[in-house]
């Protein structure tokens, strides 16, 4: 874990590469830059953890990070994954005694950059707009984590696995000849979480899928989408 400089934040607040904060003046922009703590994490840490205290907002201004919950088997259930310009503890700064619900842990190399709750009432007591941009987002990911609920309740480990591979071709899929390729944010354990089901059962299943002809597999972490109609009828 070390610091990085905060130009590194101010050319991504310029660039109206953090949506929130794509509003504000150059000198706004500034000012929240440099009253932020700009840290470098590595892949493994944990920025905070469910249950636990927590009054600040965490900026991505690089990297990716995977938010997770413990179901009440004790076992971990991914709910959103967070790529660079998005943010998360937005809840904690609206209450006195924030408690987290989710463990925020880093995928790669990423660079947070963190607000305490003093410097961001400032800022939204100046920028009421901002809170306006905050709910949006939050709106968005409701709906994402009600889809993921709906899936894991309701369809079979096939559908799950569909769910996932069209919900992240559309978040990190890029189109090219052989299909849409998808570097999967994480590893195959990590899709078990995020679809309910084990390491194992998607080490199995993947295979399936691409026998079909629906996606290929290249490595570990590639997908490429061969065919989105086939995924889809697999879905209720």
């Amino acid at each position: 874990m070390k610091k990085f400089t905060c130009e590194n934040c101010k050319s991504k607040l310029y660039a109206r590469e953090v949506p929130i904060f794509s509003s504000l003046e150059k000198d706004e922009m500034n000012k929240i830059a440099t009253n932020m703590d700009h840290i470098t994490f590595n892949k493994g840490d944990i920025l905070c953890t469910e249950g636990e205290e927590s009054s600040k907002l965490f900026i991505l201004s690089s990297g990716s990070v995977k938010l997770s919950k413990l179901t009440n088997e004790g076992k971990e259930q991914i709910v959103h994954i967070l790529n660079e310009g998005e943010f998360f503890g937005e809840s904690n700064l609206f209450d006195n005694r924030a408690i987290s619900n989710f463990t925020a842990t880093i995928l790669e190399k990423t660079n947070v950059c963190i607000m305490s709750k003093d410097n961001f009432e400032e800022v939204l007591s100046k920028n009421p707009n901002i809170a306006f941009k905050i709910i949006n987002q939050l709106s968005k990911r409701l709906v994402e984590t009600e889809n993921i609920a709906l899936n894991l309740a309701t369809n079979d480990v096939h559908s799950r696995i569909a769910n996932m591979l069209l919900d992240f071709s559309e978040k990190y899929g890029v189109k090219s000849n052989e299909g849409i390729i998808v570097r999967m944010p994480i590893s195959r354990e990590g899709m078990g979480n995020y679809c309910g089901i084990t390491r194992e059962t998607i080490s199995r299943k993947l295979p399936m899928f691409e026998d079909i002809g629906a996606i290929k597999l290249k490595g570990n972490k590639t997908i490429i989408i061969k065919n989105l109609n086939q995924l889809k009828e697999f879905i209720y």
